[in-house]
Formats: structure tokens, sequence, C-alpha cells
């Protein structure tokens, strides 16, 4: 390699329209004939190749494209498939994968949860008696399809076996080394087959090097890469961090590869700090993550040159490779489909293709020098000088309220006084019932708000749409049983996105989505300026709803936590002080829907753990600020309004005292998706406040029997109080059709009651 080059490390799979969400569920639904289905989900791929190349990378990655999941694909390479799918073994069929991610009516979906402290969801590979053998090399399928039909001889893009074992499950922690082990022979026989294709890069994906590590860990990691290395020695290995620092930098950059890739946007500067401490081996190449690839914020080209300087005086550019800080899925397409921003903050905007032209120009820069991307720095700066001058991010009312605070929220009394003055107002009974918050957004609805979205249907006749589908399933809750009811939230879009189109200080994108999980796409929303409450955002559904019924209905809003961690956040301040600024706009929200008479609020944090910091050494900050942020938003309310939050993919053990510390009368959390596993957690740990376990997955669409659910019930009554326990589906019902809501739901509420009715006799016995 003669000077710095280009790279990519992975590219969004969606398209600039969502062609890829739509081709699946066309297949999914059976209007698409998997040849057709192949065709276009190829043809995108390869689009996604050209784009890369013309905008001038080098080093494009290959197998980052995905059907679903790249874990999943990972681990089907591997005939990995749980025995309830009846594999056979050989290379896995494409109706096996996606039974795998989405269940069937016979066997449940595999786990799913939170990538690192992303948005995006990976689908956790199960090893329980699992044989691991390579059944098919997508790898080199995909390199020889880009070098075959676009002349690209690509960069293969593999999750490495570390990590791939340690986000898996069905194995003792002491067996991990082990199971590790039988993963080297695979990796080194895809190695093989790509060195004999003539494969120059291959970028092994080892994302846990930047959590927190054990020596022995790193031991492996040497043990393992030095096997690798042994096996296709022709082939230079690129071990690929990002989202963190790494810990053990010295040891890290001495592993058997020929290349190590460092964040040094999401670093916090610690990477930056050991490289000048430390140095780097002359022997290696540095792939220098200096593009953000979870933002969408355009870079400073100027402070990204200077940071460049000081690695060029520990690395030369012959053995510098300059990248986004981590894959592009994380972020949209495009910003050339944005017609409708503002000036001044799309000025401001970076996504996918817009950062692969960053890259490029950082390349010239430190190539031929600064002043051949000179004008190039210069709209850069001015376009980030015009948005932070900008009214939008002065907002003096805001600004003042912030400095008010006082670092003390707390409820009037403590939970024991509230939960008796609240059952005395409730009259609930034992194991009461409810759901999260949404029922399901059919196509007639989403039709209906577009047409209103489109100026085609009329404020009032939207209005009254919307009430028809409240009063409907009003009565459907009522038919079936629940104790709970809500009002379905039928005019939302997305749980947050419905909330920052209310708020000042956020922005929308026309186009601007990302892969949340599967074909599941969202858009998040951009908080550029300072936030502010305009309107009452869930009064008039909410009330409206609580006068149909004689039941609670429970408002519903999202909490500040997840607003901020699944929104692109302005990067000016401090995150802290936004989440603040957010939780102060919805605690006039909470003592709205108060004073309307609502005494069951929900505010859902459903995305406070996957915003943890990878480094458990910084948890602390995160979970203190997450906290107070909740209470600032709650806290006002009355002892007899009962405050609900919601909570998904919580390893529950881990944030225990940080959930205590939120003061929620009632939280319920996701548990069926994990199979069950949470329960555990409150084996060792006591949590004495309202909380309901979701007895069933709503992320399948099989209808769950009566006696898994009371299965479930069962299980966690054994350590749960339950004069203290809720029951209700893991998450919202948005996703799910009619028919299926209504009968799982349905057996739900059959569970509770077989349940309820046990206790009862047991007490009287």
């Amino acid at each position: 390699m003669s000077s710095v080059k280009s790279s990519n490390l992975g590219y969004p799979r969606i398209g600039e329209k969502r062609e890829w969400k739509k081709a699946l569920e066309q297949f999914w639904a059976g209007k698409l004939e998997k040849d057709v289905f192949l065709q276009e989900i190829e043809a995108l791929r390869l689009e996604h190749l050209k784009k890369q190349r013309d905008a001038g990378i080098e080093l494009i990655p290959v197998g980052d494209f995905s059907l679903y999941d790249h874990v999943l694909d990972t681990a089907v390479m591997f005939g990995l498939v749980p025995k309830r799918f009846n594999y056979d073994g050989g290379p896995v069929s494409l109706e096996t994968y996606f039974d795998i991610a989405r269940g069937t009516k016979g066997a449940v979906a595999s786990t799913m949860t939170k990538w690192f402290n992303t948005n995006y969801h990976y689908i956790v590979p199960e090893l329980d008696e699992a044989k691991p053998a390579l059944v098919e090399n997508r790898l080199l399928q995909f390199y020889k399809e880009a070098k075959q039909k676009l002349n690209i001889k690509g960069k293969p893009v593999i999750l490495g076996p570390v990590t791939f074992v340690k986000l898996s499950k069905g194995y003792k922690e002491s067996e991990f080394e082990k199971i590790v082990e039988q993963f080297v022979p695979l990796y080194a026989t895809i190695l093989a087959e790509l060195q004999a294709e003539g494969v120059e890069w291959v970028q092994m994906d080892e994302p846990i090097l930047s959590t927190t590590l054990s020596k022995e860990d790193l031991a492996l990691y040497k043990e393992v890469y030095q096997s690798l290395n042994e096996a296709a020695p022709n082939v230079k290995v690129i071990l690929q961090t990002y989202f963190d620092s790494v810990d053990y930098y010295k040891e890290v950059v001495s592993l058997p590869v020929q290349g190590i890739g460092l964040d040094f946007v999401h670093d916090r500067g610690e990477n930056l700090t050991a490289l000048n401490k430390y140095g780097f081996p002359t022997d290696k190449v540095l792939a220098a993550g200096v593009i953000d690839g979870r933002n969408i914020w355009r870079e400073n080209l100027d402070e990204q040159i200077l940071t460049l300087s000081e690695i060029e005086e520990v690395v030369s550019k012959d053995r510098l490779i300059l990248q986004p800080s981590s894959s592009l899925l994380h972020v949209p397409v495009t910003v050339k489909s944005e017609e409708t921003i503002d000036p001044i903050l799309k000025n401001a905007l970076s996504f996918a293709d817009e950062k692969l032209k960053e890259i490029t120009l950082l390349t010239k820069a430190v190539q031929q020098g600064k002043e051949t991307i000179q004008e190039e720095i210069n709209v850069s700066k001015q376009a980030i000088q015009a948005l932070n001058q900008s009214s939008f991010r002065n907002h003096q009312d805001v600004q003042e309220a912030l400095k008010q605070l006082s670092y003390k929220a707390e409820r009037q009394a403590p939970f024991d006084v509230r939960q008796r003055v609240q059952k005395e107002a409730f009259q609930l009974p034992l194991l009461p019932t409810t759901t999260i918050g949404s029922f399901p957004q059919t196509k007639e609805v989403r039709r209906e708000r577009m047409k209103w979205r489109k100026g085609e249907l009329s404020n009032e006749a939207y209005e009254a749409y919307i009430n028809d589908e409240i009063k409907k399933w009003i009565e459907i809750q009522e038919d079936i049983g629940l104790d709970v009811l809500v009002h379905g939230e039928f005019e939302r879009t997305d749980m947050v996105e419905y909330f920052g189109e209310k708020l000042g200080g956020f922005q929308f994108t026309k186009f601007g989505w990302v892969q949340s999980y599967g074909s599941r796409c969202v858009k998040p929303p951009l908080i550029y300026g300072d936030v502010f409450y305009q309107q009452a955002m869930t009064i008039k559904e909410t009330v409206y709803a609580q006068s149909l019924t004689n039941k609670p209905v429970k408002g519903m809003l999202t909490g500040p936590i997840t607003i901020l961690n699944w929104s692109f956040v302005r990067d000016d301040i401090s995150r802290y002080d936004v989440a603040n600024q957010i939780a102060l706009a919805l605690r006039k929200e909470v003592e709205a829907l108060e004073s309307q008479g609502i005494s069951m609020i929900q505010v859902d944090e459903p995305a406070l753990r996957e915003g943890l910091p990878l480094k458990r050494e910084n948890w602390e900050n995160y979970l203190n600020a997450a906290v107070y942020a909740f209470k600032l938003a709650t806290v006002s309310v009355q002892n007899d309004t009962q405050i609900h939050t919601h909570m998904c993919y919580s390893e529950f053990e881990e944030i225990i005292d940080a959930i205590k510390a939120l003061d929620a009368d009632v939280i319920s959390i996701e548990t069926s998706k994990s199979h069950g596993e949470l329960i555990y957690a409150f084996e060792e740990h006591t949590y004495n406040q309202g909380i309901g376990l979701g007895v069933y997955d709503i992320h399948s669409p099989r209808i769950p029997k009566l006696e898994e659910l009371t299965r479930n019930i069962d299980r966690a009554l054994q350590v749960l109080d339950p004069t203290l326990f809720w029951i209700n589906p893991d998450c919202g019902l948005k996703t799910r059709g009619i028919s299926e809501t209504v009968e799982a739901l349905k057996v739900m509420v059959a569970s509770a009651k077989q349940t309820r009715q046990n206790l009862l006799q047991n007490v009287q016995s």
C-alpha cells in the first residue's frame, strides 16, 4: 500500500426508499415469488456496491448486506439452527432462515436483543448442544458476485469468533474458551477459501474488544488470531473495533493480524491518547474511524484533519486507512432526497452517502495536502457555524429553565404510602391485566393518516376516524376483559417521532429511515435545537378514551431517555442537558393529563438500558442522569396518580438499583423474548414495587398457548409478590394483526383469571 486508502465498514441495507423492506414484506406475504425476490435483492445489493465505488471508496465491504441480520447470517453459515426448526443439515434454506428470526406456529422465534448500545436488534445465536460446521461460505459468494458483476475486489466482512460466541447463548461461562475453539477451524476454512480466490483484505469485526474485558480474554484473542493467521497467511485481516475505545491498547495492537481498526469518534479521546503514549506497530495498518458512523451531523473537516495530523505523527501514510467509526448501518442513506428541510439545517447534515464523500475528501487531504480540499473545508465550517448561531439552538427560556434546576426530584410520598392510596382509588383485582400501549396499525390506519398528511383528509375527518378506532378498541378491550385499558395510539406513527413532531427543537426527515429489527425501519427525529413544550400532545385522545369506559385508561408518553436514545442528537451540548430539556417538556404533559382526570400515566423507557456505555466504569454517570431525567418528568404528580413505565431487553440484575431509583409505581419489562431468563434475576434481587413481566412475545405472529402463559406467570410468582404483579404482553402491539392480537390477549386474560383463581383457592385452603 503506497499511500493512505479510503474504506467503509458497512452500508445501510434498506435502500433510499426502503426497497429492501418492501421486497421482504411482499415475499413474506406471498406476493413475491422467491426467484423474483432474490433478483430484486441482488440488484439492490449491487447498487449499494456501485454507490460506494463511485464515491471513491477503495476498500468496499462485501458480506455486510443481510436479508434480516448479520449475526443471524453468521449463525446459519455455521449451521446453527435451533432443534425446534427441524433442520437436517446442509445450507440453511431461506424459509428456515426467516423462521428462526420470526417464529412459526409451532416454534418460537430466537431471542432478539440490542446490538451493543444502538437501536439495532440482532438475533441471538443458540449454541445448546450445537455442533457448528461450515455449511456455506457466504463471504466467498458475495466476494465473487462483486468481482464478477462489478469488477469490484471487495473487502469481506464477518463477525469475529470471540464476539460471535460472546453474543450467543446456550453454554456455561466456564465453557466459553472451549466453544470459541470449536469455531476457529471454521473461520480458518473461510479465510483459506477467500485466500484461494485472491482476497487481499478481510474485516473481522470484534466489537467486544470495546467493552470491559479481562486479560484472559486477550490471551484467547491471541491464540485465535494466531491460528487464523497461520491458516491464511496471505490474507490481510483487519481486526475491527468500534463504539468505544479498547482496553489494554498495547496488547490489542500487538495481536497477530495485519491491521487494527479503532474508533476515534466515540472513544472520548482514549484511543488517540493511547496511540500517542504507546505508539503503533510498524508491521500493521491502522484503520482509523474518523467520521461518525452513528450520527447525522456534518463533520468539521478542519478538526478531523487536525486529528489525522496527530495520528500521522505515529503512523505513516502508507500504513493508514481512513473510514467511518462504525458501519453506516446506523444512519439514513442520503440527504439529497430531503427537499423540505430548512437549508440551514440541511446543510449541516451528513447521512451515509455524504459520509462516504467526507471519507474520500479526508483521504485526498492526507494524500495531497489540506489545500486540495480547502473549499470543502470552508463550506463545512460555514454550515456548522450557521446552525450553531441560529435561533434554533439559542432558546432563552429553555436555557434559563436548565439553570434553575434543583437536583432533587422526589414524589410526595414513598411507594408504600402511594400503593395504599392507589389501591383504594382503582379497586383492581389481583394480577391486573393491561397492555403496553399500542394496538395494530392496520393498512387502513396508515392510509387514512397518509391522506391526512397529504391534505386529502380534513383535520375534522381525520379526528373522527381516529375516534372511531379508539371507540372500537375500547370496546374490544372490555370484551376481552382487560382491567386497565389504553386508547391504542392510532394517531401515532412512531413512539418517538410522534412526540418529536409536537415538541420544539425537533426536525423530521422524509426518507431518513434506519433498520431497527428485521424489516422494521424507524425514522429517528433530529434533535437540532433546544427542546421545549409547544402544545398538548396526548390529552385529546386519552380523555376521549376515558370517557368511553369506567375502567382506568392509561395516558401514554415516551420517556426522555428513550426519546434521546432513539433520536439523532445535537452534538454541540451535553446529551444530559438535552435529556433534561426533554424531561421538562414532558413534565408539562404529565401534569396536563393529571389535571384532566387521567390518573394512570405510563412514561415508557424501553431504551434506558441500551444507552449504557460499553465500559462498566462509565455506567454510574449515565444511570444517574437517566434516573434524574425520568423523575424530573414524573415526580410532580399527586400520590393517587399511578406512574407506569415500560422497558425492553433489560438485564435486570445489572441495573436494578437504577430501576428502583426511578420510583415508578409499576414497571413492565420484556421477558418472553428472552424465554423467561429475566425471572432468574429476582431470585437474587428484591423488587418491591409494581411489576409486569411480559408473558408473551409480540414480535412473532403466533398465538401463545394457555399453558405457555400460565407457566410464565407461575415462574414469575415463585419470586414475585402476587399483590404487586401485573400481567401484560412484552411490548406494544402496533405491528401485529387484529385477529392475532385479539386472540393472544384472550389467552392472556384467561391465563390471568386461571392463576388468580388458583391463588385465591390456595389462600382459602
